[in-house]
């Protein structure tokens, strides 16, 4: 799903990745980090103590945010987070840490850990 999902996405869009610790954020956005730069092999670390990695895709300059220790919304600015949203890609797990900061205009992403270990994903558009 990630893989046909990332096929959808355009410069300028944000996408948001909600769910539970462990419940698959990492290996979404890994897929569709892979999907875009056009190589299955490429190293895709969680940012988590990083916060942000970015990446050179041919579509647009596409940027991990992974909010898990941001500790106030404020703080997402010492990341790159204004050059982030001038035209590259977005993806971001945890974004509830953004609080207000949280585009209006993005797409959400949910995965849900379902009885037996299933995942179930849910996408919508905001605008």
């Amino acid at each position: 799903f990630a893989a046909d999902y990332a096929r959808t996405l355009v410069p300028g869009d944000v996408v948001l990745l909600h769910g539970d610790l462990g419940a698959g954020k990492s290996v979404f956005a890994r897929a569709v980090i892979r999907t875009l730069c056009a190589d299955a092999a490429l190293a895709v670390p969680s940012p988590t103590f990083t916060l942000v990695q970015t990446y050179d895709s041919p579509l647009a300059p596409i940027w991990h945010f992974d909010l898990y220790r941001l500790e106030d919304p404020e703080d997402v600015y010492e990341t790159g987070w204004e050059e982030a949203l001038s035209g590259g890609l977005v993806l971001v797990e945890w974004p509830e840490r953004l609080g207000a900061l949280a585009p209006k205009r993005s797409k959400h992403v949910t995965i849900t850990i379902e009885p037996g270990g299933r995942r179930r994903l849910d996408h919508e558009d905001s605008l």
